[in-house]
């Protein structure tokens, strides 16, 4: 008889198990970087979370003969994702478990029972409820720090997935680039030509135009340029507004950089940030009582030497033609004078050719795969 317990999680205490698991699991990794605490608790709030208009989102949490937290996974069905793609799919995220197959086991036969249940053909995960969510399962890399909005996992985590009969759906790589100390020759040059060929300018937004309309462009530009990446569904308008509200704050306004045309559209966007990794663990999840202080202390005194290019974003009609040089163009010598020595992305698809080969120009390193799992469920 199973020694594993997998409950729905209904109350505060449940929830803060399902909150603290990973500190446990993780107590001591110079690699894992933790969610804010008030971050996870705000995913499963419907007043909080604007994705739940259109998702259905259940924790769990498996205890151990002792009633002890061992594992915790999310059930999640994005109504809209599985209109646009002609899916029926359930989502699994939030996966934590210790090296237990009884509890890998219970905790993803949970989800796919909750996904049965309401009508779903397939099992899918690590995923978010939505695509700038943390996803993909760790695969290689193990020995390399993670970031503020990518999954870190132990080499097990894989393992314990393939026994259980899932399989690759898509694999997402980084790229991490030494910033050259100023602008390679053959970009100054490649920019040069296409702003003057196609009008194109950079424009340095302000905080203030960011929260007051410039941000609703940028996300706009995003739904058009990657409105055809795996699993994409465009944001609403709620959502927007609330990526907008909990990002501006933290943005260093001369690493956003904002490429326009000759009309004054916005056809690019490049955006950055001091990586908080460090400042993560620092913190432990927590704002209080000193969490703040070295999330302040990253942002405001530049104490990292890195910078996570979270997004770039090229309209389609622009896309191949030049317009990433343009963001090399400037953000180099913003790195150089910051003192940021090293670069590096957010999860690139494997088969996103384009967007791989601009890195070819500055020696790139392909680091960090993560694997996005698969599973046709069994009726029953």
């Amino acid at each position: 008889m199973s020694n594993i317990c997998v409950k729905e999680v209904t109350s505060p205490q449940e929830m803060n198990d399902f909150i603290s698991l990973p500190r446990r699991l993780y107590a001591g990794s110079p690699y894992y970087v933790p969610d804010m605490d008030m971050d996870i608790r705000e995913t499963f709030d419907a007043r909080k979370n604007p994705c739940l208009d259109f998702s259905d989102i259940q924790a769990f949490v498996a205890y151990d003969a002792e009633e002890h937290p061992v594992g915790r996974i999310a059930g999640i069905i994005n109504h809209r994702a599985n209109e646009k793609w002609h899916t029926q799919n359930v989502r699994f995220g939030f996966i934590e478990f210790v090296d237990d197959p009884e509890v890998s086991s219970a905790l993803l036969q949970a989800v796919e029972q909750w996904g049965r249940s309401r009508g779903m053909r397939r099992i899918q995960g690590p995923m978010g409820i939505f695509d700038f969510d943390k996803e993909g399962m760790l695969v290689e890399d193990f020995d390399r720090i993670g970031s503020m909005v990518t999954i870190y996992n132990p080499s097990y985590y894989p393992r314990h997935l393939e026994r259980l009969g899932y399989t690759k759906e898509v694999d997402w790589v980084q790229i991490l680039v030494r910033v050259p100390d100023g602008v390679p020759e053959k970009f100054a040059r490649i920019a040069g030509r296409v702003k003057e060929m196609f009008g194109l300018s950079v424009k340095k937004v302000t905080r203030k135009e960011l929260m007051n309309g410039y941000g609703r462009k940028i996300f706009d530009l995003l739904n058009v340029a990657y409105a055809g990446l795996f699993g994409y569904t465009e944001l609403t308008e709620r959502q927007i507004d609330a990526f907008v509200q909990r990002y501006a704050p933290l943005m260093d306004m001369e690493m956003l950089t904002s490429v326009e045309n000759a009309e004054g559209d916005l056809i690019g966007v490049a955006i950055t940030m001091y990586s908080l990794s460090h400042a993560l663990q620092k913190s432990q999840g927590k704002f209080f009582p000193l969490g703040w202080y070295h999330l302040l202390r990253s942002l405001k005194w530049k104490h990292e030497n890195k910078v996570e290019m979270l997004l770039i974003a090229v309209r389609p009609d622009y896309q191949g033609k030049g317009v990433n040089a343009v963001f090399f163009d400037d953000l180099i010598p913003v790195y150089n004078r910051k003192g940021l020595q090293w670069a590096e992305t957010g999860p690139q698809l494997e088969d996103n050719h384009r967007e791989l080969a601009q890195w070819r120009a500055l020696d790139p390193t392909f680091t960090k795969r993560r694997r996005c799992y698969r599973k046709e469920l069994e009726e029953g």
